[in-house]
């Protein structure tokens, strides 16, 4: 099949080596050129624009940083949408609000194409093997279309809904998850007089009733903070952790309802990013946390 990505990024660029591996031809664009290197160095051509990526392409999937870099993607000069699109189908992955969604896919679809979004859960690893959990919003026959690519990526997709479902799935599966890498910060300040070596009390941490799913993967690289070694690659930046949090409490605003819980994660994470930490793992938090208590 013929994919084109507008976005390589971490994710979009490990998506990207996912599909080209399974034998897709790929096209891909990206606002910061030297973001498509490596891909074309694998065999991927390179559009010059977002408007000759969406011609070239059966399928486009954008997965991008907010509601911005959306606009100008699909909108802007040379946008995805500046070309002739009917036909086609747009798999929208980034994670935003869903009425973002919603407002995008009635332009794609003024255009005679189709959209569907589908943000998932996941870093890295999981999307070069083909393993997310994908979070499907659209009308039955565009998902129907667009499965066979969804199952290429995910080890799950699930469809819950008209299109801006799975924008609104991905703010709640992701919500916990960042209040929990506070949680384990003040649980690592509780357990600092016991002086148990921090490969040990990971272990310990992870394998309770309290624990998440996270630390499956990630407990290695909090103790790797905690004694100050290489924690290893970023799998998901402090600074976008602020994003979707902000994200997530002006949903809930918009809903009538507020977050308390993710209202106060979020106020540790920008204090965080302030002390330079904005471009690093968001596995830092706990430690940070149990440092700066430190005695």
């Amino acid at each position: 099949m013929k994919v084109g990505i507008a976005g390589t990024g971490r994710m979009g660029a490990a998506i990207a080596a996912r599909l080209m591996g399974l034998g897709h031809e790929l096209t891909v664009w990206n606002r910061t050129a030297e973001k498509t290197r490596e891909l074309a160095a694998a065999g991927a051509k390179v559009a010059a624009s977002p408007a000759a990526l969406a011609g070239s392409a059966e399928v486009v999937i954008t997965i991008l940083t907010d509601e911005k870099a959306i606009e100008a993607l699909y909108s802007g000069p040379q946008g995805l949408l500046s070309a002739d699109v009917a036909g086609k189908l747009f798999i929208e992955m980034s994670t935003v609000r869903p009425e973002v969604e919603v407002a995008l896919a009635a332009k794609v679809k003024q255009n005679k194409a189709a959209m569907i979004d589908c943000p998932v859960g996941g870093t890295t690893g999981p999307a070069r093997e083909g393993k997310l959990f994908g979070f499907v919003g659209g009308e039955d026959a565009d998902v129907a279309r667009a499965r066979p690519l969804l199952d290429q990526m995910c080890r799950r997709a699930e469809h819950v809904g008209p299109v801006g479902s799975g924008a609104r799935m991905k703010l709640a599966i992701n919500l916990p998850l960042f209040v929990y890498w506070q949680a384990l910060g003040e649980a690592l300040l509780l357990c600092q007089s016991l002086k148990i070596e921090p490969e040990r009390l990971m272990s310990i941490l992870a394998d309770t009733s309290g624990a998440a799913n996270v630390l499956k993967v990630r407990s290695a690289a909090v103790s790797a903070y905690l004694t100050g070694k290489d924690p290893g690659p970023v799998s998901f930046a402090v600074d976008l952790v602020c994003k979707d949090l902000r994200t997530m409490i002006a949903e809930a605003k918009a809903l009538g309802g507020t977050l308390p819980a993710a209202e106060t994660a979020l106020k540790c994470f920008e204090d965080a990013a302030r002390s330079g930490l904005g471009a690093a793992d968001q596995s830092v938090l706990p430690s940070r946390w149990a440092k700066r208590f430190r005695k």
